[in-house]
């Protein structure tokens, strides 16, 4: 039998983990969205992205109601998904 005491140096037991977050371009985020609306969102923003793709569905759906008279609710739309990726980026650059 060996006689061995326990490492009691807390210093020797301590593991610190650290993660670096890959910043997003603001330049890529722009022109994804830019390009491709809603796609694009999900480079910078999952969620944003999902969110918007449900509201295009939405006016996709309002427009065969309407015989293409809610269509003007797509550049708009576009707009926001193209600011929405912009903030989304920066804010995650942020942290």
């Amino acid at each position: 039998m060996s006689n061995q005491t326990p490492n009691t140096n807390p210093a020797a037991a301590t593991t610190i983990n650290v993660f670096q977050v890959q910043e997003k371009s603001l330049l890529a985020a722009f022109l994804l969205t830019l390009f491709f609306g809603p796609l694009g969102m999900l480079y910078s923003t999952v969620a944003g992205g999902v969110i918007m793709l449900v509201a295009y569905l939405a006016i996709l759906g309002l427009s065969l109601l309407t015989l293409g008279m809610a269509t003007v609710l797509f550049l708009p739309a576009w707009i926001i998904c193209i600011v929405w990726g912009m903030i989304a980026a920066k804010s995650r650059n942020r942290v």
